[in-house]
């Protein structure tokens, strides 16, 4: 079986996946309260891998990532647009949970359920080993991906990403904010994350893309 016949496996097996649905962690009562959508893309091609939490509604709908304003300010801070973010030869897209995890009492996502990763993620991220740099959205994405690099906070963990994307590892790894509205006000109160890190950002995007 060859490498991409391999993958449209893996794929086809995701799309089928109903775990959270059918064998939640914590028992029946807490299993998913919609039917799973399991949304990825998994790429034999693409060098840069973007590792987020988990997706909205609207992408539950389309079934595609990052199909919001928080992945057109991500596309922005890449420096690509639509048609290159959604070939899966340019860029893999493997959230921590694969289904909308429905919303809280106070109308805000849930995290990513605890089913998905332990199942899918590391044979996921195996089966991509052309992977150069994991974009890391996220705190979820960023616990499971940079163990003992991360910090005490988001902030602290994104404010530290020289000495991640500088670091001998492979693939490299940038730790990212989540591109959601939310974050705005974040946005504004660090300014260093525009004028530093998103040019290298850009520059790398650019030199993998190529």
């Amino acid at each position: 079986m060859t490498d991409e016949a391999m993958l449209e496996t893996l794929r086809r097996e995701i799309a089928s996946c109903r775990i959270c649905r059918d064998a939640p962690a914590k028992g029946i009562k807490h299993r998913l309260p919609h039917e799973p959508r399991p949304v990825a893309v998994i790429s034999s091609g693409a060098r840069i891998l973007i590792a987020g939490q988990a997706p909205g509604l609207r992408v539950h709908g389309s079934g595609l990532p990052f199909d919001d304003a928080s992945g057109d300010r991500l596309r922005s801070w890449l420096g690509v647009d639509r048609a290159s973010f959604y070939d899966r030869d340019r860029f893999a897209i493997v959230p921590m949970g694969f289904c909308f995890p429905g919303y809280d009492g106070k109308g805000a996502d849930l995290p990513p359920r605890r089913e998905c990763a332990p199942l899918w993620r590391q044979r996921v991220i195996s089966a991509m080993p052309q992977i150069e740099l994991v974009l890391v959205i996220g705190q979820y994405a960023q616990a499971w991906h940079m163990a003992g690099e991360r910090r005490d906070n988001m902030t602290e963990t994104v404010r530290a990403w020289r000495g991640c994307l500088l670091s001998n590892r492979s693939p490299a790894v940038l730790p990212l904010p989540h591109p959601s509205w939310r974050n705005s006000g974040w946005l504004k109160r660090n300014p260093w994350f525009e004028k530093e890190l998103l040019p290298v950002l850009q520059e790398r995007t650019k030199m993998l893309l190529s």
